[in-house]
C-alpha cells in the first residue's frame, strides 16, 4: 500500500492556492499526475522520491476552494510547516480528470454527483 499525506486544510494566500499537508513533504518531488480515489472522494495528486510514489490525498471538502482558484489559475502549492512544493501540471490534470468523470458512470454514482455539483 503506497502512503498516504492527507490535506487538513486550504487558503489562498499570496496569489496561490496554499495546501495544508498533515505530515512532512521534504524529499518530495512533484510527479505531475493526478487520480481519482473515488471510494474516499478525493483527487489524489502523486509526489515521488527515491522510493517511489506517495498519494496527496484532496478530499471533498477541499474542492470548492480549488475550483474557485481554477477560475483564476493561481499556482498551487503544498506545505507543511516551513517547505513548500509547487504542485506542477494541477490545473491541467484535474480539469481533464473533471472532464472525464462528468456523466461517466465509471467513477461511481455518488462521485460524479459530488464532482458535478462542485465543478
Amino acid at each position: 500500500m503506497k502512503k498516504r499525506i492527507s490535506i487538513k486544510k486550504a487558503s489562498i494566500t499570496d496569489n496561490k492556492l496554499l495546501l495544508q499537508a498533515s505530515e512532512s513533504i521534504n524529499g518530495f518531488m512533484p510527479s505531475e499526475q493526478i487520480l481519482v480515489d473515488s471510494k474516499q472522494f478525493s483527487f489524489v495528486y502523486l509526489l515521488e522520491n527515491q522510493d517511489g510514489y506517495t498519494y496527496l490525498d484532496i478530499p471533498e471538502s477541499i474542492w470548492p476552494l480549488i475550483k474557485n482558484s481554477l477560475e483564476m489559475t493561481t499556482p498551487v502549492w503544498v506545505q507543511f510547516k516551513d517547505d513548500e512544493l509547487e504542485l506542477t501540471n494541477f490545473y491541467e490534470e484535474l480539469v481533464f480528470l473533471i472532464n472525464n468523470i462528468k456523466g461517466n458512470s465509471n467513477y461511481g454514482v455518488e462521485m460524479v454527483a459530488k464532482v458535478e455539483a462542485i465543478f
